[in-house]
């Protein structure tokens, strides 16, 4: 168990099998002196436990190589490292929201890279270096369904074999699942996650046809 886990100390919690802070701990307040992350990457998102609760059911392959794109915080980077030893990358818009992720990557005594970038700056090369790709409520505006698109054909076009998004079920996120029902495999249904608290909301699960 990380040192910092086993102090006796408030704001500490876990979920899924990884130590999270809430924003009141110590160091996310200090943190949160120093960096102002700008593009919602202020807190930990709840779409994040629904992918740790799909990935609990459908995990990837131990090992491999993933790129959470909006990472924010990155519990579900940490997760994925954590649980499944993969080497993960962290993808934000917003270099502030590193700091954090890397308190948690500590935290939880694993390693996550990151990687500050747009997702029409992200070539189809680098997107295919990865096996599995995911997200978590990141096609929250309707401009961010076209970029997310692309790269998601972008992966696949370069050896890619899964993109995962989950979401709380927003228009747009359906929008975005429903254009690649068209030219790929989609794999859409509820799910709900269970830690800390219920959270209901939607996954889609794309890969080849």
């Amino acid at each position: 168990m990380p040192k910092l886990a086993r102090m006796p100390e408030d704001h500490i919690y876990q979920a899924y099998g990884i130590y999270l802070l809430r924003s009141q701990h110590r160091l996310i307040r200090r943190l949160k002196k120093r960096y102002q992350p700008s593009v919602h990457g202020h807190k930990t998102w709840s779409a994040s436990f629904l992918m740790m609760d799909y990935l609990k059911d459908r995990p990837i392959k131990k090992g491999s190589k993933v790129l959470e794109i909006g990472c924010g915080w990155g519990p579900a980077s940490v997760y994925c490292a954590s649980r499944f030893k993969a080497k993960v990358t962290g993808l934000d818009i917003d270099p502030e929201v590193f700091p954090f992720l890397d308190v948690l990557a500590e935290l939880n005594d694993v390693s996550v890279k990151s990687k500050v970038s747009r997702f029409e700056s992200l070539k189809g090369k680098q997107l295919g270096g990865f096996e599995t790709i995911i997200g978590s409520d990141i096609c929250f505006w309707d401009s961010l369904v076209d970029p997310l698109y692309k790269l998601i054909n972008r992966a696949f076009k370069n050896g890619s074999k899964r993109v995962i998004i989950t979401d709380p079920g927003r228009p747009t996120f359906y929008e975005l699942a429903d254009r690649c029902s068209k030219k790929f495999k989609v794999r859409l249904q509820e799910w709900y996650s269970v830690e800390p608290d219920r959270f209901e909301g939607e996954v889609a699960d794309i890969s080849l046809k």
